[in-house]
């Protein structure tokens, strides 16, 4: 039978161990801000195209009733037809948690957060 022998220094230093932790933070503390960045980017993105389909829908609204540019719409009843609806059968909302609101025929769709958030959720 095999002895295998009694290592009493096995294992780590202290000092082995604060290198390892201060290498995961210095990663952390790259990454982190980038996720962040990436997630902001996203969150305007689908606030845009949302901003894009409810003007779509708009357009879609005035044609097939006749309406001209500025007459009001009653957001978001008139343009319920329009839209695909989400899973709470509601319109899309803004993905930051804006509100949408559209006044007229003609007039561009706009988010609450508008350009006070960076980047905007304004359509280009």
């Amino acid at each position: 039978m095999k002895i295998i022998p009694n290592f009493p220094n096995a294992g780590f230093t202290l000092v082995e161990i604060m290198i390892v932790v201060a290498i995961i933070g210095l990663l952390a503390a790259i990454a982190i801000p980038n996720y962040a960045h990436a997630r902001a980017e996203a969150q305007a993105r689908g606030c845009i195209e949302n901003l894009r389909q409810i003007d779509a829908a708009a357009d879609e609204f005035a044609m097939e009733n006749g309406k001209k540019d500025g007459d009001a719409i009653h957001y978001p009843d008139d343009l319920t037809p329009y839209i695909k609806l989400n899973a709470a059968h509601s319109l899309p909302g803004c993905p930051a948690g804006g509100t949408y609101s559209l006044s007229a025929v003609g007039a561009s769709p706009v988010c609450s957060l508008g350009s006070t958030v960076n980047p905007a959720h304004v359509i280009p």
